[in-house]
């Protein structure tokens, strides 16, 4: 009952900072990125073997932020989607995300810290498979979903880099699936659909020119559990390098790395499974169009 409390708590007060989010459009800048992906391979009479496929990704990312006096809101989503066709083998997804971030901050007397409230939410649009014929699923729609609520201190000492500290957060995991809640995937107890978690966040974000026409994103988030082995630090860090060829192409390199030590993964074909260090990279070239 405590716990559900303070998860009320910190949804109340994330709910009334953002009830006071400003509605004046004059001091939004507003931003973003599109772009796809292809791969295409063939072969015919190639004696060192391989297999035709076809591939392609569609990235997109929109930036909504507001400053005015000491008030800063903002505001991200990116999402992405990835198809492999090899030969005779089905579909087989490449790439699938959809997370949106909302932060909002009152400057205190150092207008470097700021008062702040904290949204983030992940999850994916289509069904993953353990292997190619799509009769082992392992994750869907909201199964798995995941929700941060904080409210604690940001620093952001310029426009490239900012610190968010939180001593008080709640995380939920949400798997709605009745195939995966029953067997207990993502932490989440069998035949339960959500999980509850409270306790403390770090999250720092770089975003910085490298080279001309080569920009750098990245955020490390660390969250500790105080309710259940709080030395196990989850891990969350996405790193981004967008470099831009001319006005309509560019190459995109996205990795994504996480721990959680309540989640585990398949390690072998005999059904086996241990906490891993998951792992994903994307490196593509195609059309991109900023806005």
């Amino acid at each position: 009952m405590k716990t559900t409390s303070i998860f009320v708590l910190l949804i109340i007060l994330a709910t009334g900072i953002f009830a006071q989010a400003p509605q004046d459009t004059t001091y939004w800048d507003v931003s973003g990125q599109t772009s796809l992906n292809f791969t295409q391979i063939s072969f015919s009479n190639w004696v060192s073997g391989g297999k035709n496929s076809v591939s392609g990704v569609a990235l997109f990312n929109i930036n909504a932020n507001y400053k005015k006096d000491k008030i800063h809101w903002e505001n991200m989503m990116k999402a992405g989607y990835g198809l492999l066709k090899e030969e005779v083998n089905p579909l087989t997804k490449t790439d699938d995300k959809l997370e949106l971030n909302s932060k909002l901050g009152v400057e205190t007397k150092n207008e470097h810290l700021l008062y702040s409230s904290y949204l983030n939410f992940n999850t994916q649009f289509a069904n993953g498979y353990k292997t190619p014929n799509q009769e082992d699923k392992i994750s869907t729609f909201f199964a798995p979903a995941y929700l941060t609520v904080t409210a604690g201190f940001d620093y952001q000492p310029s426009d490239k880099f900012s610190l968010f500290v939180t001593p008080l957060a709640g995380k939920f995991t949400f798997v709605t699936d009745e195939e995966l809640s029953s067997i207990g995937a993502f932490g989440v107890a069998p035949g339960e659909k959500a999980r509850a978690e409270l306790g403390a966040i770090i999250k720092s974000e770089l975003k910085t020119p490298v080279v001309e026409n080569v920009n750098l994103a990245t955020s490390l988030t660390l969250f500790s559990n105080y309710l259940n082995q709080p030395e196990n630090i989850d891990v969350n860090w996405d790193l981004a390098l967008n470099m831009k060829i001319n006005d309509f192409l560019s190459a995109n390199f996205q990795s994504t790395l996480i721990y959680d030590h309540d989640i585990l993964v398949p390690v072998d074909n005999e059904g086996t499974k241990g906490r891993r260090i998951q792992l994903k990279q994307l490196l593509g070239i195609g059309l991109s169009y900023n806005f």
